[in-house]
């Protein structure tokens, strides 16, 4: 590792053109400056820890001041790290952690503690956040094309899969009743449990569940964070999935908590537990070195999202999703780094009003 005084240009930056200005993005601090052209030069002479006395005798053209104030404002938009500091231990952590996949994976930095609208703001203030402009519609009809009348079908209220699929709905009311232990236990298993095993020729055993994951790689992880559940102490707990079984991370666990998580929503303080799903994106990463795959692991995702909906719903539970999250609040409550694995999406459950 050199040493202080060394300093190098940040792996986590990208550069573009919006209207004739230099724009540099910091994806993993999710700024945006505005730049001069030549102080692309400056970055790229970092590429290799450099000292700012190296830069001072490199660029003699300008003056000592341009560039030490050029370097001092780098080092402030932390696109130039010192390189014995922690930033530039996390900032190297993401550049190998990711390597494959940028920069196209920045959009996953990049959009990470988004604002949201306040639970306390007014419906007049809401609305001043919907554009004035009407709806794009919500049905598409090609033009031209003929129309096949299909069949028609009547909801089946005697088939118990398809009276739970017509059932689900996301739910944001729930009585004050604990949900049982066995019912988060049930929850847990049914959707992100192993079910099995299958061998395979190049892979080895792989698990089987109740949802499909992109080339069997199964990125997911999840989360509990019991806050009523009967015979469960409220706490934040890590399901190991082999195992079907509950990891204590931390013993404290409050709706106020819960409802920082997820964007100060009200209601999910409310609820009797939520499934915090993460992602380990090296598993993904190791079979597919393309940055598509990204794409892959938040559809994995979406698919635990709606196999534990529906199975809630058949539990005659209420469940809801939301991807409104905190997520270095999360990250560090769940004690993981939000490089190798990060947040990515939360459901929830109550017992119904």
């Amino acid at each position: 590792m050199q040493g202080a005084g060394t300093f190098r240009s940040a792996r986590s930056q990208a550069a573009y053109w919006d209207d004739g200005d230099l724009r540099i993005v910091n994806y993993l601090t999710r700024e945006t400056f505005s730049a001069n052209p030549i102080v692309m030069e400056l970055i790229r002479f970092f590429f290799s820890p450099r000292t700012i006395r190296d830069a001072m005798l490199e660029f003699d053209a300008y003056t000592r001041e341009s560039v030490g104030e050029a370097i001092l404002n780098l080092v402030a938009a932390r696109l130039l790290l010192e390189c014995a500091s922690l930033e530039a231990a996390r900032d190297e952590q993401l550049a190998l952690a990711w390597k494959s996949w940028l920069p196209e994976g920045a959009y996953h930095f990049l959009t990470k503690d988004a604002p949201y609208v306040g639970s306390d703001w007014t419906l007049e203030q809401k609305m001043q956040v919907v554009p004035s402009t009407p709806p794009p519609s919500l049905f598409k009809k090609t033009e031209g094309a003929e129309s096949i009348p299909l069949p028609s079908h009547e909801i089946d209220d005697t088939d118990s899969f398809f009276k739970t699929l017509h059932a689900r709905r996301t739910q944001r009311e729930f009585s004050q009743a604990p949900a049982s232990l066995d019912s988060i236990s049930r929850l847990l298993r049914t959707t992100w449990g192993v079910h099995g095993y299958i061998e395979t020729k190049h892979f080895g055993m792989l698990p089987l569940k109740t949802s499909p994951s992109g080339g069997a790689r199964n990125p997911i992880e999840v989360y509990l964070m019991a806050l009523n559940v009967a015979g469960l102490k409220p706490g934040l707990y890590h399901y190991e999935t082999k195992g079907h079984a509950l990891e204590t991370i931390s013993c404290e666990a409050t709706p106020k908590m819960a409802q920082a998580y997820c964007a100060d929503q009200p209601f999910v303080g409310k609820s009797a537990a939520l499934f915090i799903m993460t992602a380990v994106f090296a598993r993904s990463m190791w079979k597919y070195h393309h940055p598509r795959a990204y794409r892959v692991v938040l559809l994995d995702a979406g698919h635990l999202g709606q196999t534990f909906c529906l199975t809630a719903t058949r539990m005659g539970l209420a469940p809801f999703s939301t991807a409104a999250l905190n997520d270095s609040l999360l990250e560090k409550d769940l004690r993981i780094d939000g490089v190798s694995e990060s947040v990515l999406y939360i459901t929830g459950v109550g017992v119904p009003a």
